[in-house]
């Protein structure tokens, strides 16, 4: 069993990590240091890769690395996100394979092409953004602008109109003053983003944010992404409630108390919403797919029952 590959995951999904390491300078990260330049894997690695997890009763794969949108690169000499998910849909046994970490310059609009095309790849995308202020993207380092992030994200959903987008934020980066922190908070109340998530800034050594000094209180941190989060539960809690009476796709990941506990495509395992099925009513298998009814909504879960 040397090299052979442990899942520590519910056997029905598995994180595949096509590339290792980071180009990116981002002001506040250390993974550059630690893990060493872009490296991606290839193309035919990643289907083996991929038939051995599909083998094992995987039907899942949430793909990862620092940095998706790199991808292909350093050894295609061109962005190749798109070959490799042509590649990978025709892997048989695999049902989903959904997008982690895609940074947002550069990215291969080629791919979004065939998310449309393929059904097996989740309408779905993690594109961490962080903030919008410019002033404090230019000082984040992360080469663009409040423009160019919102016209990238209208296209994204002008080409993939059903396609749900999550994205990581953080408060409190050291500079950000109440204005910049306010034009963070208009946007997250225009864009209305299907999933997000709110850090509060922490200064680790060794990073280029490190020199800055970390200015923001920790009491104004908090309130900011609290602030942040309550918006999102709001915004979260009307979108569900627009999908009562809808029918989707679910995959089973758990029994818990009374309910099974299953996810639709625009879900990732452990920071998405989940869908809620009375367990007294349907017996459900872990790791097999189910049609499912949305009956209930409340902020972050659906509660449904088997159609």
């Amino acid at each position: 069993m040397i090299g052979e590959r442990l899942t520590t995951t519910p056997k029905n999904y598995a994180y595949l990590k096509i590339a290792e390491g980071c180009d990116r300078p981002c002001s506040f990260c250390a993974i550059p240091l630690m893990r060493g330049k872009h490296k991606s894997t290839p193309i035919e690695n990643l289907v083996i890769e991929a038939e051995k997890l599909a083998a094992n009763g995987v039907k899942e794969l949430v793909l990862i690395a620092q940095d998706l949108t790199y991808y292909g690169l350093d050894i295609y000499k061109k962005r190749n996100l798109a070959e490799l998910l042509e590649a990978l849909v025709k892997v048989e046994g695999i049902e989903w394979i959904r997008l982690h970490y895609a940074f947002p310059t550069g990215f291969p609009m080629d791919v979004l092409d065939v998310m449309k095309r393929e059904p097996k790849i989740c309408n779905y995308i993690d594109i961490p953004l962080q903030h919008i202020s410019d002033k404090i993207l230019k000082s984040m380092r992360r080469g663009t602008t409040q423009v160019k992030t919102t016209k990238l994200l209208k296209d994204f959903r002008a080409a993939v109109p059903e396609m749900t987008i999550r994205t990581t934020l953080i408060v409190g980066y050291p500079g950000e003053t109440e204005e910049d922190y306010q034009t963070l908070k208009a946007w997250v109340e225009a864009m209305r983003f299907e999933r997000l998530g709110c850090f509060t800034y922490s200064h680790e050594e060794n990073t280029h944010a490190f020199n800055l000094e970390d200015d923001v209180p920790e009491e104004v941190k908090m309130a900011r992404a609290n602030e942040i989060m309550e918006i999102q539960s709001q915004i979260s809690w009307e979108l569900n409630q627009a999908k009562i009476g809808e029918t989707f796709k679910v995959v089973i990941d758990r029994k818990e108390g009374e309910y099974f506990v299953g996810r639709t495509e625009f879900d990732s395992p452990d920071v998405d919403n989940e869908v809620l099925i009375n367990a007294s009513k349907t017996y459900l298998k872990t790791g097999e797919f189910a049609t499912v009814k949305v009956t209930e909504a409340a902020d972050f879960d659906l509660y449904a029952e088997v159609v």
